[in-house]
């Protein structure tokens, strides 16, 4: 049997920007991207520690250091300075769960990695 397991998460990164007119998704600068190992277009949650908000989008790179900006439909969600996680899901063999570590990446106030 297969089971949903949390593979990857970026923990209190901050919101930098919301652009409501983008085609949607989250931007994320391009090493939180690697350090997670979350691929571009892979679907995400994005969970609001400041306001409980949680939606399911898919991740594209940023274009600067620390970026976290909210497109579309998700930018009415979150402003900026808003903490985020964002978690992404893979799929695992019950049997080899309990072995199973996700990438789990810290971030401080700037997204920089700690």
């Amino acid at each position: 049997m297969l089971i949903n397991m949390c593979k990857s998460k970026i923990h209190r990164a901050t919101v930098t920007g919301t652009h409501l007119e983008y085609e949607g998704s989250i931007s994320i600068c391009k090493k939180l991207l690697k350090k997670a190992d979350i691929l571009v277009y892979e679907q995400v949650h994005v969970v609001n520690v400041n306001n409980g908000q949680r939606f399911a989008t898919y991740a594209i790179e940023g274009e600067t250091d620390g970026e976290i900006i909210l497109n579309g439909a998700a930018a009415r969600l979150a402003v900026p300075g808003d903490k985020v996680i964002i978690i992404a899901y893979g799929m695992i063999d019950k049997k080899e769960a309990s072995k199973f570590k996700p990438n789990i990446v810290l971030v401080n106030e700037l997204n920089k990695i700690t």
